[in-house]
């Protein structure tokens, strides 16, 4: 089910003026987005989310910021979290190298689409796929991933993809309205050659 533009969400997001553990929280997240601002109604959970965030967001990350953002853009969209795939297209896509063609292709359409020139694109957004659908990588897959951005990176990419299933989770059933300026999420089920679930089903 796509979700709807304008909705109220389930929990409220903390409003200013904050306490002052709240802000240092809110300031470490960064730009006082919903999603941040109610994880901020804990600081000890925002903090330890941001603690999380300084590496896989980071240069630290064995991922290329492209493959890292493929990882996320894939993730989100196949779950159905408009709210996170809004975000992250709106911040980051242009700085991925993603053109329009590309962001489609991730919101609606497959690894094997003819947008997807580069093998370790291909590889990196086939095993998200089957991540989502089969809730594992078979040899070849292993292989190919593995090939395409090196063990490490396979480490880093199971992990990043687990965690934006708990960001999706979190976007969705709370609730929140996309943030202004962000794009929406075409309300066209992906397909996939690994994936079973459309989107919006639950992913677990």
């Amino acid at each position: 089910m796509h979700l709807k533009s304008k909705q109220v969400p389930r929990l409220a997001p903390v409003e200013p003026p904050y306490d002052a553990d709240t802000a240092q929280a809110l300031q470490a997240l960064g730009p006082p987005i919903a999603l941040f601002r109610v994880f901020a109604r804990r600081p000890d959970r925002a903090a330890g989310i941001h603690h999380w965030g300084r590496y896989y967001l980071s240069r630290r990350s064995a991922l290329s910021l492209r493959h890292r953002e493929l990882v996320i853009d894939r993730t989100t969209a196949r779950c159905g979290a408009e709210y996170e795939w809004g975000v992250h297209i709106a911040e980051f896509a242009e700085k991925a190298g993603l053109d329009d063609e590309q962001i489609r292709s991730i919101a609606t359409g497959g690894p094997g689409d003819a947008c997807w020139t580069d093998p370790s694109d291909r590889a990196v957004l086939c095993a998200v796929d089957a991540l989502y659908g089969t809730d594992d990588l078979q040899d070849d897959q292993w292989h190919d991933l593995v090939a395409a951005v090196g063990e490490e990176g396979a480490v880093d990419l199971l992990l990043l993809c687990g965690w934006y299933h708990a960001i999706s989770f979190a976007a969705r059933v709370l609730r929140l309205p996309p943030e202004p300026g962000t794009p929406a999420l075409p309300p066209v089920p992906v397909t996939s050659e690994h994936g079973h679930r459309d989107r919006g089903e639950t992913a677990r």
